[in-house]
């Protein structure tokens, strides 16, 4: 029966926040990642209360079901613990946390999940993303509205519509049972990761022969590559042969440090915001809002104005940029119609209107007048200039021309 190979976790706080929300816990069969909101009042206390309350669920199962039970129970037991310290600690009123976990279980994996944090499994070099994020803009994704690639810069992609906090007494959970083999690599991370590299950079990554540890800190640095506007957290579990001896529990980010709030905690300093040379753009801050059909049909609503304004501007600057290309094109032709040239028509000397230049299907000249004077009685140097056109600025200009061809006839 496949057991746990190797895993490892990883946190970075990333290149532009100053405390790290992020919190991970790689045990003996549990796995999780946890990614607190509410900035300092209280994203890090959220991940590390769930992180440090769900660990409790890293024990032995007799099946599935009993594992499924228990995992979820843990996170209902988070988000009740959540609600209490927000009760005895108003300074940390609206924090919350995502939570993604998984417990191994033989040819099992029980998962737990809520929020935007991922779970992806690797298998025979193909890999998957497991969880689905609870967030408006995959809402978007999901309803056909925008892509996955249009979500990734979405104004409103920072929008949770579930997490774990002081919100709701039962939130909803997403809870899978899924087969695992020997050979899979699963990950969990924060959006710190999957916001900032692509999934065929994270498939390459993963696909490494290497072990889970270089892999997981390889996937942080190309997190830190990118910018790393947020905290980057990243476990990485390997299924196959245990190594000897077997790795022991490992906890990072906020829940490996001790949790002060409250007058416990030291003041916060006002900071500037740190800004990095890959992204020099202030990062918004996730949050969270009412999972309800009502708060979701407005959030469309607005989306859809902003849709439209966004048709009116580039409407608006298409019309300006052809009106202006019209105008140059009508402009151009008119400065033509003053210019001329005297050149050769049907074997004898003519005036035309114009420029000897065509553009595409439209001519830029037009005969004006053709003389009585043949070209071939003209001088041998005459006949050239007159071949290969003569310019003139006006049609004065043109008619002095001929005038002078004409007389050197005599």
């Amino acid at each position: 029966m496949p057991a746990v190979k190797a895993s490892a976790a990883v946190s970075h706080v990333g290149r532009i926040r100053s405390n790290n929300q992020d919190s991970g816990y790689a045990g003996r069969r549990l796995f999780l990642v946890a990614d607190g909101m509410g900035g300092h009042a209280g994203g890090d206390v959220a991940s590390a209360i769930a992180t440090r309350r769900i660990a409790d669920a890293d024990l032995d199962y007799d099946s599935a079901p009993e594992a499924a039970a228990a995992l979820e129970g843990a996170l209902i037991a988070a988000n009740r613990r959540l609600a209490e310290t927000v009760a005895e600690h108003s300074e940390l009123t609206g924090m919350g946390t995502t939570v993604s976990a998984m417990l191994h279980l033989g040819d099992r994996i029980v998962i737990s999940h809520i929020g935007d944090s991922r779970i992806y499994l690797l298998r025979s070099g193909e890999l998957s993303q497991i969880s689905t994020d609870h967030t408006f803009v995959q809402r978007l994704v999901d309803a056909g509205r925008i892509t996955a690639e249009e979500a990734m810069v979405h104004p409103r992609r920072s929008v949770l519509m579930r997490v774990l906090g002081d919100v709701e007494a039962s939130p909803e959970i997403d809870q899978m049972v899924l087969d695992t083999r020997e050979g899979d690599r699963w990950m969990l991370c924060s959006d710190g990761l999957s916001g900032v590299v692509a999934f065929d950079d994270i498939h390459e990554l993963m696909s490494s022969e290497a072990g889970a540890k270089p892999v997981a800190d390889r996937l942080v640095k190309a997190a830190l590559d990118g910018g790393a506007p947020d905290n980057v957290t990243v476990v990485v579990v390997d299924i196959g042969e245990p190594a000897a001896p077997a790795t022991p529990p490992l906890i990072v980010g906020s829940a490996a440090a001790p949790l002060a709030f409250g007058a416990a905690a030291e003041p916060v300093k006002p900071r500037g915001i740190r800004l990095t040379p890959f992204r020099p753009h202030p990062v918004q801050e996730t949050h969270f809002e009412p999972d309800s059909a009502d708060y979701f049909d407005e959030l469309i609503e607005e989306d859809e104005r902003r849709r439209r304004r966004r048709r009116i501007v580039w409407g608006v600057w298409i019309t300006l940029f052809v009106a202006a290309i019209v105008a140059a094109v009508v402009l151009g032709y008119q400065w033509t119609q003053t210019r001329y040239y005297v050149g050769e028509s049907n074997g004898r000397v003519a005036i035309y209107q114009g420029i000897q230049q065509n553009l595409g299907p439209i001519s830029l000249h037009e005969l004006h007048r053709e003389t009585e004077i043949d070209v071939s009685e003209l001088r041998t140097y005459d006949q050239q200039r007159v071949e290969q056109t003569i310019s003139a600025g006006s049609l004065a200009e043109a008619s002095q021309i001929v005038e002078r061809l004409e007389a050197s006839l005599d």
